[in-house]
């Protein structure tokens, strides 16, 4: 059992919950996206059991992802991954990136659907908050259990100071880089002996990563930013010769 008065546990309980706010917005879009068909009546049991189903499947899957840590190498690909996934979160979204989430007339189809859509989308939660845990899965369960009414019922407030305050989606992706350089450093694949030669080195590397998702972020968006220019210069461009040739 962990100590729940050690604020080392605390300091996890927070990441853990900040992470499935930061990636637990889309969940529940896909929520509202299966039971809209729903009728008025059915909608709170389809989102109560659509919630609980993805809930305990993601514990289930950081579980593995918690025993899997442990073997060597593979911490080091998780950190890498929790990169990606940083550098992911602070480029700007995919408006379609829900397209293809159907509504269902039925309860069943809507919990499955619920179901099935999370499994899809939570294997960068999984690989987030399984790094964050250290190992426990009371802390996975204490810190997922916390964040559902939020990422339920808070998630349109959330979404709302993303949309108004991006610093929060950069300060998002920095936190998964900050733990995925600190999981780099942990792997068992490591030589003990090169953490004590470096000083401090699991925060030396941890901010190394923050730093890392931020500037990496910073720079791809502002690229695809100017490309997205471009393109809509070069368009209007056209369409004024085309209109030029009709005059």
């Amino acid at each position: 059992m962990p100590d729940l008065a050690s604020p080392t546990f605390w300091l996890a309980v927070l990441q853990i919950i900040a992470i499935d706010i930061l990636l637990g917005g889309d969940n529940a879009v896909v929520i509202a996206l299966a039971c809209r068909k729903l009728p008025e009546a059915q909608r709170n049991k389809g989102i109560f059991w659509g919630v609980f189903g993805a809930i305990g499947l993601r514990i289930v899957l950081i579980y593995f992802a918690l025993q899997l840590l442990a073997v060597p190498y593979l911490k080091i690909i998780g950190g890498l991954l929790l990169f990606w996934i940083g550098i992911k979160l602070v480029l700007p979204e995919d408006e379609d990136a829900h397209g293809n989430v159907q509504g269902n007339t039925t309860l069943t189809g809507a919990i499955k659907t619920i179901i099935v859509a999370d499994a899809v989308m939570s294997l960068d939660n999984v690989i987030a908050v399984a790094a964050a845990a250290h190992g426990s899965i009371v802390l996975v369960i204490f810190g997922i259990v916390v964040s559902i009414p939020i990422v339920v019922w808070g998630s349109k407030l959330v979404l709302t100071l993303m949309d108004r305050f991006p610093v929060v989606i950069t300060a998002g992706g920095g936190l998964l880089g900050w733990i995925g350089g600190g999981m780099l450093v942990t792997d068992p694949a490591l030589p003990e002996r090169w953490r004590e030669v470096v000083p401090h080195s699991a925060y030396l590397a941890s901010a190394l990563g923050a730093l890392l998702v931020i500037v990496v972020g910073k720079w791809l968006a502002s690229r695809q930013h100017q490309a997205h220019t471009t393109v809509e210069l070069i368009s209007a461009d056209a369409e004024s010769i085309e209109k030029g040739k009709q005059g």
